[in-house]
């Protein structure tokens, strides 16, 4: 476990980069995680489009979304959201949503 310093507040990650308490999770946290997760200096409207998406869904059924579902709700081709979230839509985009890791990510 590792943890992620934010304005002066430690939040804890698994040894995957995952938040290991998901309702710390704002878009402070989202920054932070894309900075040092992803790579990634800022998150654009098509990044924020996605993440909020993905925890909608998880809040509201408590599971992540499919891929597909993911595409056909935010209109961005896979290719896209793999560009958007280089480590891909699973592993990245949910990470930085605050979600635990998906099942079946790899």
């Amino acid at each position: 476990m590792s943890t992620l310093e934010i304005d002066g507040k430690a939040v804890v990650l698994n040894e995957e980069g995952f938040l290991e308490n998901p309702e710390e999770w704002d878009k402070r946290v989202a920054l932070a995680l894309a900075k040092r997760e992803e790579g990634l200096d800022e998150l654009g409207p098509e990044h924020w489009a996605v993440i909020e998406y993905i925890r909608g869904y998880y809040v509201e059924k408590q599971l992540a979304p499919m891929v597909r579902k993911i595409c056909q709700t935010t209109g961005l081709t896979l290719k896209h959201i793999y560009e958007l979230f280089p480590s891909g839509p699973a592993k990245g985009a949910c990470k930085l949503a605050g979600l635990p890791k998906p099942d079946g990510c790899v």
